[in-house]
Formats: structure tokens, C-alpha cells, sequence
């Protein structure tokens, strides 16, 4: 691997403590990387600092320029991407390719919003003043990336940031610092300047990101993972007062109605349980289906599932790579171990394979009971977990019965109906006859225990930045 050092003040950094990137399909070693320390993210912070003094002051014309070039650059290293991304992560070949598109789509979009951070001039009704209202950069922020998606969920911060015109200090997931570390030269060659984007893979996260949240000139915090880690993301980031972002866990039901049309629900079904293998929170991890049509359904997704082809994904033959490590497969075998015992049928899969590699094999519950642990914790893997409703009500009141609320998914042939359904679900975000519903333009975040703030969209970039209010009389 090319780039494996810390990444600080626009050089390479060397360090004498390093840790072992694993590909999963492998457990192979394929990279050492450098573990930053403390004192590495103090020269991080202090070139982000100076660099981000002049960034800010940048037209937005230029900012957007640079993430432009960023996006076409990106654009035209797609397939580099995402091998790249399939030997850390694990992930299929199509999934990977997804991801680097997706992710470069953000420099496009922000470069897009960059120019767009607009104000308001109006005239107040009581004094008669004028209320002048624009919106500034924040500050310097730190950026915490999780390990399912290296590329987009680095990208989906970055691009806001730079719009925004802060300066940044990234801290990979430590199971995938690789494809961050190799987005960095790309960066320099769009014209990101030294110190404004900086790169910390470490295996001191804690204590790492800690300090830096208690460093007076970081302003913003944006994080995506579990919810206990943001809880604690939280805590620290209430020191300082900073302004949080913070996209987290997830436990998305999907209601199949009975009006729907079986074919778009299948499709979007499979698109939101398999897409990245479940590993996303976004992932369907209760599927609420119509007791009238619940055989029907069971047994074409059933079909559906059962046949994805498992293997390495660097072959571009297979439908479904292996889980990022072993303590994730772990985890999934024994929520479809407790499903079993509490009453779970055994559609397909169901069965940990022999061999290398951290593979759990594409698998469908019927019959999964209320108390079931993956009826209440994220499932983060290829299991789609069946319960049936008979009553409309019931579904919502079901649906909603969660501490999380990000995403949930309607299908219905009745658009009416359908919409009235997504208004009554306690989520950000409702993908209504559809099974995706990530988009760079659309602001991404949910309710509740799902998180703070918003990414993608408009809202995206002013999570980076600060309104400020001038009174004056002319």
C-alpha cells in the first residue's frame, strides 16, 4: 500500500507505533499503518488552524473550484477506489463501485452548495433596524469515520467542511484508514491546501478525539457510528459546547402493506437489507409484512436471497463479500441463534461456513418473535428478520416502538395511504417504494437516538458553519 503514514500539514508522518489492517476475506494483512498520538494530533490542529485561515477567506467561487476538480478526479479513479475499498472492507465488488461513486458525488454537490450559503437582509417591524443575516465558518473540525463505508462517509463531511470553509482532522475507523489515506493525494492535486485536510488512523480513538474535542479552536464535531459512542461523543463535546453532528445507529422496519406490488416490494426490500451486507444503518432490520401476503413474500424473498453468491469480492462474479471482522459475524450468528430459539424458522442460510475469511451467509427469518434480540438491537449483517401485522395500526405503533428513528421504509399501491403511513413514523427519513434512499442532496439524519443535524443537502453545509446577526439603521 502507498499510503500507510499519518497524513499532516499536506506530508507524510511516520510513527513507531502501527497497527495491522486485515482483509476480510483473507485475514490476510495487506497494510501497516501509522497510530497517531497525541502529540501528532496537536500538529494536526496547528496546521489545520493556519490553513483554514486563508481557506475561509476565499471566495466561494474558489472553494467550489477545488471541490469540482476533487469530484472529476475521483470520478475518473472509480475502479481504484474501489478495489480499494473491497480489500479493507469486504465488501463485493458492485457495492464498492457504489460507494466510490456515491462518495465522489459529494464533492460535486458541495461544490454545487458552496456558493450558495445565503443570507437575509429585513427590515424589523418594532425598531425599525435592519437584521443582517449571514452565515460564517465555524471552526476547525473534527471528522470520526466508521469502518462500512471508507470512502463516502469521509467524503460526506470533508465536502461540507471545505464548502464551509473550515479546516478538518480526520479520524478513519481503524478497520479501513486506507481508502481515506489514499483520497488525500487526490485532494492536493484538486488544490486542497497544506494543513486544511489532515489524516489521523489510530488506535488510541478514545483519547485521541477526546483531546481534540477539549482544544478551544475545534468548533464542530461530526461523527457516524454506534449510538453509545456518540452518547460519549456527546458528553466531551458538551465541554467545549460544540456544535455537534452526529449520525448514529439505526433499527429501519420496513411495512409491506397489503396493497403493495410484490415485485417493487422484493426489489426494494433486497436493496434495503443487502446493500453494503446489511452492514449500514441504514439497513432494513425489521420486516413487518401484511399476514395475507406474508407466504408469498417469504418465499420470493427467500428465493432471492438464497441466491447471491458468497466469495471474495475483489471476483466480480460475487453477489456478497464477507463481514469487516470476526466480532461482527459473531454477533450476527447469535442474534439468528436467539431468533431460533425463540421461535425463528430457517428460511435459507443460517450457517457459519468453514475457512478463512469473516463470511455469514445471506439469510431469512420467519417468524421472528417480538422479544427476539435483532427485533431490538441493529443486526449489522445479512439477515432479513420476518414478523407479520394484520392491522395498519398496529404496524405504525410496532414500527415506531424503538429508541432509534433514522430510516423506515412504506411500500403501498396506494399513494394516499402510503404517504399517510411515512407521516405517521417517527424517522428523518422514509424511502417510500423505494429501497434507498442515501442522496447527496437530501439531507441525511434521523430522530431521537439516531442522531443530531443533518448530512447531504443543503443543511449539510450549514452544520460547518455559524449565523451570525448584524443590527444596523441606515
Amino acid at each position: 500500500m502507498d499510503y500507510t503514514d499519518l497524513y499532516i500539514d499536506g506530508g507524510w508522518h511516520q510513527t513507531a507505533d502501527r497497527f495491522d489492517v486485515i482483509n476480510p476475506a483473507t485475514e490476510e494483512v495487506i497494510a501497516s499503518v501509522a497510530s497517531a498520538d497525541i502529540a501528532d494530533a496537536d500538529k494536526a490542529l496547528d496546521a489545520a488552524e493556519k490553513a483554514m485561515a486563508d481557506w475561509a477567506a476565499r471566495t466561494p467561487r474558489e472553494r467550489s473550484e477545488v471541490l469540482r476538480k476533487a469530484w472529476e478526479l475521483m470520478t475518473a479513479r472509480l475502479d481504484h477506489f474501489a478495489h480499494l475499498i473491497t480489500l479493507e472492507n469486504g465488501k463485493a465488488g458492485t457495492d464498492a463501485r457504489g460507494e466510490a461513486t456515491y462518495a465522489a458525488e459529494f464533492f460535486r454537490w458541495f461544490a454545487e452548495e458552496a456558493v450558495r450559503a445565503d443570507g437575509l437582509i429585513t427590515h424589523a417591524p418594532a425598531s425599525g433596524a435592519r437584521i443582517v443575516v449571514q452565515h460564517k465558518p465555524a471552526g476547525l473540525a473534527v471528522l470520526v469515520t466508521p469502518w462500512n463505508y471508507p470512502a463516502a462517509m469521509g467524503t460526506r463531511k470533508i465536502a461540507p467542511a471545505l464548502a464551509a470553509g473550515c479546516g478538518v482532522i480526520i479520524k478513519p475507523a481503524s478497520e479501513t484508514p486506507l481508502t481515506m489515506l489514499a483520497l488525500m493525494p487526490l485532494l492536493e492535486e484538486a488544490g486542497v491546501p497544506p494543513g486544511l485536510v489532515n489524516v489521523l488512523p489510530s488506535r488510541r480513538t478514545g483519547a485521541l478525539v477526546d483531546h481534540m474535542l477539549h482544544d478551544p479552536r475545534v468548533r464542530v464535531v461530526s461523527f457516524t457510528g454506534s449510538t453509545g459512542v456518540g452518547r460519549k461523543l456527546l458528553k466531551s463535546a458538551a465541554d467545549q459546547v460544540l456544535k455537534p453532528a452526529m449520525e448514529l445507529g439505526g433499527n429501519a422496519p420496513v411495512v409491506v402493506l397489503e396493497d403493495a406490488d410484490m415485485d417493487t416490494a422484493i426489489e426494494g426490500t433486497m436493496l434495503a437489507k443487502m446493500r453494503n451486507l446489511g452492514e449500514a444503518c441504514t439497513a432494513a432490520n425489521r420486516i413487518y409484512v401484511h399476514d395475507s401476503i406474508a407466504d408469498d413474500f417469504t418465499k420470493r424473498l427467500t428465493e432471492r436471497m438464497a441466491a447471491l453468491k458468497v466469495g471474495d469480492g475483489t471476483d466480480p462474479s460475487v453477489d456478497v463479500g464477507p463481514l469487516v471482522n470476526a466480532d461482527t459475524r459473531d454477533k450476527v450468528a447469535a442474534f439468528v441463534a436467539d431468533a431460533v430459539a425463540k421461535g425463528a424458522k430457517i428460511e435459507c442460510g443460517g450457517t457459519v461456513p468453514e475457512g478463512k475469511g469473516f463470511y455469514y451467509p445471506p439469510t431469512v427469518l420467519s417468524n421472528v418473535s417480538e422479544d427476539a434480540d435483532c427485533v431490538h438491537d441493529e443486526i449489522f449483517g445479512p439477515v432479513a428478520a420476518i414478523q407479520t401485522f394484520s392491522d395498519q395500526e398496529e404496524v405504525i405503533r410496532r414500527a415506531n416502538n424503538t429508541e432509534y428513528g433514522l430510516v423506515a421504509y412504506v411500500f403501498s399501491a396506494d399513494f394516499k395511504r402510503a404517504l399517510q403511513v411515512c407521516e405517521r413514523l417517527d424517522y428523518g427519513m422514509v424511502g417510500l417504494n423505494r429501497g434507498l434512499v442515501s442522496d447527496p442532496a437530501a439531507p441525511f439524519g434521523g430522530t431521537k437516538q439516531s442522531g443530531l443535524g443533518r448530512e447531504g443537502g443543503h443543511e449539510g453545509m450549514l452544520e460547518f458553519m455559524e449565523t451570525q446577526y448584524i443590527s444596523a439603521s441606515w
